[in-house]
């Protein structure tokens, strides 16, 4: 049989309609305090966030930090103490906005025709109860490194709050006396948090069951339980051949076991050259079998040895 025939035969329509997963979703809700709301807007309404929000999987509400604060000017910034450049996020309109939301039901927002100065009541002194246990992370580069493994944590929680810096950073005794948790998405700076909490909302959403078209979406992606930690060797789809470059026989052979095998060595491979150092944390955790790390020798690996 042809490659172009074995391909044909695959329905994508059909095959996406026996992939959808059976299980009952689960539900998360993300507060969001950002100085610059609107930036999020692109991003939750289209493709797979938006479609998860339609189902009623994933949940955001946007809070403005600056709506919190009192002055006539909303000033949310401060110049260091000690001096320095840039400015500072003051703590009073941060920690009021988190404590009021957090003390009120999943969705609930400050009315959009409400007074400027018309705010709850709120004592700086004495700390709202939250209605439920609710992680309040910070996004900062001294944060620790977010990857799979707290995205597949944090989806656990029905309920977080991410709280976007921008500046030089935020004033010392809001991490102090209000957050609970610091994330960052890489050794580098952003002028804020909010693509980093765009990021941290994609990657913890498409962990929950019935947000991918196909079960096995999330489980084998990079870094995944599925593979072991590492990454995800390539992928091809139609037509088979394009500009002189076939897709592999395996993958139209019909022979899963082979398929799957030819996967796996993939994916070790990929990880070799690009990321040894996944292969050393795999190889710490025991999850290379005897014939990975066969495969990987004869590929010029060097397992780890213990120091």
């Amino acid at each position: 049989m042809a490659q172009s025939d074995v391909l044909e035969q695959r329905p994508d329509d059909e095959s996406d309609k026996a992939c959808i997963q059976e299980e009952a979703p689960r539900a998360i809700h993300f507060d969001v305090f950002t100085l610059f709301p609107p930036m999020f807007s692109g991003a939750l309404s289209e493709s797979i966030l938006a479609r998860a929000q339609k189902r009623g999987i994933l949940r955001v509400t946007l809070h403005n930090i600056r709506d919190y604060a009192t002055d006539r000017h909303h000033t949310c910034d401060g110049y260091p103490y000690g001096g320095g450049g840039g400015m500072v996020m003051r703590p009073e309109p941060v920690v009021r906005a988190v404590e009021t939301v957090l003390s009120r039901p999943q969705g609930w927002h400050l009315p959009d025709e409400r007074d400027r100065f018309d705010l709850p009541a709120w004592n700086a002194d004495e700390p709202p109860v939250p209605r439920q246990p609710t992680p309040i992370i910070l996004l900062t580069p001294q944060g620790r490194r977010f990857d799979q493994s707290i995205a597949a944590g944090l989806s656990r929680h029905g309920r977080l709050a991410l709280v976007c810096g921008r500046y030089e950073g935020v004033d010392e005794r809001i991490r102090t006396q209000l957050i609970t948790d610091e994330l960052s998405i890489g050794d580098f700076v952003l002028s804020g948090g909010e693509i980093a909490a765009l990021a941290i909302i994609d990657a913890v959403t498409r962990t929950l069951p019935g947000v991918l078209g196909h079960a096995s979406g999330a489980m084998y992606d990079s870094f995944s339980d599925g593979l072991s930690g590492l990454l995800e060797g390539p992928q091809y789809t139609r037509p088979t051949a394009f500009r002189g470059e076939a897709v592999p026989e395996v993958l139209v052979s019909g022979h899963h076991a082979n398929v799957e095998q030819w996967r796996r060595e993939q994916s070790l491979l990929r990880s070799l050259q690009r990321r040894p150092d996944l292969l050393a944390q795999a190889t710490i955790a025991g999850h290379l079998t005897l014939e990975d790390r066969q495969f990987l020798s004869s590929q010029g690996w060097q397992a780890p040895t213990d120091s």
